[in-house]
């Protein structure tokens, strides 16, 4: 049944993914230098001068990996229990582009800085929530069919 409700929570959360892989995540603004400002997005790093290093990629494989899979969990509904376990894996990998992130985050603040975080860092969070709601629908309807095949 595609039109149920968890489908819209599959959607938007696969949504606010595609958001979250085009807006910058932090900046970094040196201590020492007022003027120069290191930007990080989910592909890379651009500083003062417009030069990108490509040193994050794998932030944008990890939200990249779950666009796919969170379209493909819509169109799986004759499956609730696949369903269900492939939202319990873009879950996962949303808890592990937060693990990335952070060692990203330590990792670049020695080096450049100060960091102060954009609001698109909340998206993937919102993701895995919506993820998460999701999945407790496809459950509560599996076990709905599983009620009404046991009346029969």
């Amino acid at each position: 049944m595609i039109q149920r409700k968890q489908t819209v929570f599959i959607l938007l959360a696969v949504a606010l993914t595609i958001v979250c892989l085009s807006l910058p995540l932090c900046r970094f603004t040196a201590i020492d230098d007022i003027g120069n400002e290191t930007v990080m997005y989910n592909l890379w790093l651009t500083n003062a001068e417009g030069a990108h290093d490509l040193s994050v990629w794998a932030l944008f494989a990890i939200l990249l990996v779950t666009c796919p899979i969170g379209l493909f969990t819509i169109f799986a509904f004759h499956n609730r229990i696949a369903q269900s376990r492939l939202c319990a894996f873009n879950i996962l990998l949303i808890i592990g582009w937060y693990a990335v992130f952070v060692i990203l985050m330590l990792a670049f603040s020695h080096s450049l800085g100060d960091w102060h975080i954009a609001a698109a860092c909340v998206f993937p969070l919102v993701s895995a929530i919506l993820y998460f709601i999701a999945r407790k629908a496809i459950l509560a309807d599996e076990a709905l069919v599983r009620a009404a095949d046991r009346i029969r």
